[in-house]
Parts: C-alpha cells; sequence; structure tokens
C-alpha cells in the first residue's frame, strides 16, 4: 500500500512537471499557472519524501544493498 502511494504521488509529480512545462511555453505570462504547478509539484515532492521517510523509520520500507 505504501509502494502504491509513493509511485501515485511520482506519477502526479511527472504530471505537474509537464504540465508547468506545457503553461511556459504556451502562456503569454498573463496568468499564474506556471508559479500554481510548481508550487504543486513542491509540495507532492515533500510528501513523496515524507512518505519515504515515514516508509523507513516505520520498517514498511527496507533496504536490500549489500553495504
Amino acid at each position: 500500500m505504501l509502494k502504491a502511494a509513493i509511485i501515485l504521488l511520482l506519477l502526479a509529480t511527472l504530471v505537474s512537471l509537464f504540465s508547468g512545462l506545457f503553461f511556459l511555453v504556451k502562456d503569454e505570462s498573463q496568468t499564474s499557472r506556471v508559479v500554481n504547478s510548481l508550487t504543486v509539484r513542491v509540495v507532492l515532492s515533500a510528501l513523496t519524501v515524507a512518505l519515504i521517510a515515514w516508509g523507513f523509520y516505520s520498517g514498511q520500507l527496507v533496504s536490500q544493498v549489500p553495504w
């Protein structure tokens, strides 16, 4: 369940990234849609990092690296 939430947040971040790119290219700087897209992207990224940190803290995510 936690991994699915992380994947969904990453996909939403990508959608926000490309919508911001679209608004940057198509808008004539008359609206603040680029800034809103950046705000959404930052919030989604912060939620993703917080969810990953919580997953490691709670033991639901484990690292399998050999070092």
